[in-house]
């Protein structure tokens, strides 16, 4: 099997991202072409695609592995704990030997074919030279397994230092059997829980139905295999079905329930003309949708593969970790080693027997694998939790981020409003009418991409007014659009765009500046370098924006609003959601040299913004948020997308950004205490002041949870409330 390091292959056809690559959750740089065991850790490989039915091989090995372990070990364990009965009648009936070699033929299947997965990645991890846990398990193992083999066939060599009062050389087959089954019961948990760590991703992928009822051009209906679907296919989507792949309603409508992709609860009405996301669920009404996306182009299949991304993604408090795990297990050998030479010098008779009790014992107990899980498990379940939520996250990093943000910019259009403006008042100037100047100014900003210009066009073509054919256009940043039309220069855009053209707004300024007082976007509309009137476009504040910049500043946050409108304007709008701080009539460009200003003074900034316009400050920005809208997202251009395009899902990000890193901080705390105390004890420390001393067996069983309880506690995000 060949280590090979390459991107993350390209999703095929299916809506289902079946990948055929397999990567470690402790090391996702390894990745696999089939499934196995990380050549690093030793831990079992996930798929990187994951599909709808986890590969399950692993568990079912190692169950069955275990279930063989166990029946073999109980009569081994009896057969020890005999001596500890009152006159130990079962010695007085059997001789001693005998009962040495019975244990020796039940262990052998055990240690041999029970816990042969664990000798070999033992093994691995020396001709790797990337000492794990399996490193300590099989050295542990081994050692007892192999002494008790030499004492049981060749006792007559072992010194006074190993035997017992009564001169017997005792046996250590319960100790290595146990073990190996509470390793592989540990491994057992351990895999079905971390199965558990993709039940988001799980979720997603069951939202995909298999089959959709496709309409063919002679008006025959067919139930037919989604993965069969093409762009341009017409579907029927009947009540209470779930919507097959991406689209656009072209008859009829519904309403749809998205809560399981966007986190929104209430259903959303669809009319013809609106987007539809695939894998979410109709309701009362039946439509006729056309494809507009299919396999991984669909927004279920982006999520997935970013989801998939950002699991095996490292944060940077990970290092930490990384960094104590290289020294970890050398260490633990060491101590081992120290442990047996101490107890061998200074411990009761016999001494090398309690030498090698405590030295496998240390050998055991230690868990570098539960230091390794503490970071990539609770990742791996915050950025399914978020997806589950409408909050995608790009990587582990953002996550640890996110959380110490300390300034907030919001853009205006889009992110503060709905950014679907409308036409509110158009003032002609001289002999124009309102016709005409909607007509000149429709013509130009068809060519336009802006929200507002789709503002303008709406209205003229709401009043039936043909547009003229443009030539030449070209759109300025943060000013307007420019171009000729029917032969004459015509320019539409604010103020700075006038004085950029040295265009005097003469008598329109006064009531430029009222429209703008009242919170109005004003665009000057310019023939032949001659105002002849003006626009004004309204953009309603989102209805949860208030309550949720609120709440954004109650959590400590400085919210700063940027945006390319008028001063007079931006205002208007700061001041009616209790906004401190604007910076307004920004070009795209200067409003990434906010961020950098505000990232010399110290500052930890969160940009949200639509993506488009806003990209520059977005990737300048410590945390990116982009703000999607149903399917059309970029999901490439920034750290964080809210799919609702929602500001409360700044809210949900924070919040999970901070369960996310206290659940990391508590697993590594667990996993640092746990072999900080753990190690001592199974060395022996505290035999001189009590008498007592750890069983292997018992050190066995402490490893084991540690690693499930690490697992068990990053599941707990899944009932975080966001």
């Amino acid at each position: 099997m060949k280590m090979r390091h390459l991107p993350t292959p390209a999703p095929p056809k299916s809506v289902i991202v079946a990948g055929a690559e397999y990567t470690c959750p402790m090391h996702p740089e390894i990745m696999e072409e089939q499934a196995g065991s990380c050549p690093l850790c030793g831990m079992g490989l996930q798929a990187i695609g994951i599909t709808e039915e986890e590969d399950d091989q692993e568990l079912a090995e190692m169950t069955r592995r275990m279930w063989m372990g166990f029946y073999f070990a109980i009569p081994v364990f009896l057969l020890a704990m005999s001596e500890m009965i009152p006159g130990q009648p079962l010695q007085r009936m059997v001789p001693g030997t005998w009962l040495s070699w019975v244990q020796l033929l039940l262990t052998s299947p055990v240690v041999l074919w029970s816990g042969y997965p664990l000798f070999v990645r033992g093994w691995m991890s020396l001709l790797n030279r990337s000492l794990n846990m399996f490193t300590l398990i099989a050295l542990g193992v081994g050692v007892a397994y192999l002494y008790s083999v030499v004492a049981t066939l060749f006792p007559g060599i072992f010194p006074d230092t190993f035997r017992g009062h009564a001169g017997e050389v005792a046996v250590y087959f319960e100790a290595a059997a146990v073990i190996t089954v509470l390793v592989l019961l540990g491994q057992v948990l351990e895999l079905r829980a971390r199965s558990q760590t993709n039940n988001a991703i799980q979720v997603l992928l069951a939202l995909a139905p298999k089959t959709a009822h496709v309409i063919r051009k002679d008006g025959s209906e067919e139930e037919i295999s989604v993965d069969h679907l093409k762009c341009g296919d017409r579907l029927r989507v009947l009540p209470g079905e779930k919507n097959p792949l991406d689209g656009k309603v072209l008859e009829g409508s519904s309403t749809i329930d998205e809560s399981m992709v966007t986190g929104e609860p209430i259903p959303v009405k669809k009319q013809i003309g609106d987007e539809i996301i695939g894998g979410t669920v109709n309701g009362t009404g039946s439509f006729i949708m056309q494809v507009e996306r299919t396999g991984g182009d669909t927004l279920l299949a982006q999520i997935v593969k970013m989801v998939g991304d950002a699991q095996r993604s490292k944060a940077p408090i990970q290092r930490l970790a990384d960094s104590v795990a290289g020294y970890f297990v050398p260490a633990v050998i060491v101590i081992a080693l120290l442990t047996a030479l101490l107890w061998s010098l200074m411990g009761p008779k016999p001494a090398m027997a309690f030498a090698l009790l405590n030295a496998v014992a240390v050998l055991i107990i230690a868990c570098p694998c539960a230091l390794g899980l503490a970071t990539p498990m609770s990742v791996m379940v915050a950025t399914g939790k978020g997806a589950t939520s409408g909050v995608l996250i790009k990587n582990a990093e953002t996550l640890e981020t996110m959380e110490k943000v300390e300034t907030l910019l919001v853009d205006k259009t889009g992110t503060l409003t709905e950014g679907k403006p409308h036409l509110t008042a158009i003032v002609p100037l001289n002999s124009i009418t309102k016709e005409e100047l909607l007509q000149w100014a429709g013509s130009l900003e068809r060519s336009s991409e802006h929200p507002l210009a789709e503002a303008i066009v709406s209205k003229a073509l709401e009043k039936k007014i043909s547009l003229f054919k443009v030539e030449h256009f070209e759109a300025i940043p943060g000013k307007g659009v420019v171009g000729i039309v029917v032969g004459k220069q015509l320019a539409v855009g604010n103020q700075k765009l006038l004085d950029s053209l040295k265009i005097d707004a003469g008598l329109l300024t006064d009531q430029a500046n009222a429209l703008r007082e009242d919170g109005q976007t004003v665009m000057f509309v310019a023939i032949e370098n001659q105002v002849a009137g003006l626009l004004a476009v309204s953009d309603p504040v989102k209805e949860m924006t208030m309550e949720t910049i609120q709440n954004l500043q109650e959590a400590g946050l400085r919210v700063i609003m940027l945006t390319g409108d008028n001063k007079a304007t931006a205002e208007v709008v700061a001041k009616k959601l209790h906004i401190d701080q604007i910076e307004a009539e920004l070009l795209p460009g200067e409003k990434a040299d906010v961020v950098k200003r505000l990232q010399a003074d110290g500052n930890l900034v969160a940009m949200a913004g639509d993506g488009i316009n806003d990209a520059p400050a977005l990737a300048q920005a410590n945390v990116g948020i982009a703000m999607g809208s149903g399917t059309d997202v970029a999901m490439e251009s920034a750290d964080i997308t809210l799919l609702k395009g929602d500001l409360r899902g700044i809210v949900r990000s924070r919040n999970l950004s901070r369960a996310t890193m206290r659940n990391i901080r508590q697993n590594l705390f667990f996993a640092f205490i746990y072999n900080l105390l753990a190690i001592p004890i199974a060395a022996g420390l505290l035999y001189p002041f009590s008498g007592l001393l750890l069983s292997p067996m018992i050190a066995s069983a402490a490893m084991s949870l540690s690693s499930v309880s690490v697992i068990g506690n990053a599941l707990r995000l899944r009932n975080e409330t966001l």
